[in-house]
């Protein structure tokens, strides 16, 4: 009986409100595929699309998942899977459109880019 209430404890748990951090691994990732998007003045857009995604935000992980061999023609497999992973947390889509917003912000105003640490 103990052994399955250990099982059923962390059954029905989520992760925590708020923005989902990457990992160290992820975060250049997640990094570089913010900044392209504000380079290439997508902003609006991207946070848009970000919004509208938000209900299926696990369903397109599992579909970057599936993808995943035709995708690594163009993209690294490793970093295909790692952002997968970083969109299948509940705060992903968060995390995103803040450092996008900020990346925007900072390029208007003509500043250089901060890191994700600084703004924390």
């Amino acid at each position: 009986m103990k052994r399955l209430r250990e099982i059923l404890a962390n059954a029905f748990a989520v992760d925590p409100p708020g923005p989902a951090e990457p990992t160290d691994f992820e975060r250049p990732i997640v990094e570089r595929l913010c900044r392209e998007v504000v380079k290439r003045r997508m902003t609006a857009p991207a946070l848009l699309a970000l919004e509208c995604s938000r209900p299926m935000n696990y369903l397109g992980s599992q579909a970057m998942h599936f993808f995943q061999p035709m995708a690594s023609v163009l993209v690294s497999p490793r970093h295909w899977d790692a952002f997968a992973a970083f969109l299948e947390r509940r705060g992903s889509l968060e995390y995103l459109s803040r450092r996008i917003e900020a990346l925007d912000r900072e390029q208007e105003a003509g500043d250089p880019p901060a890191s994700p640490a600084a703004e924390s």
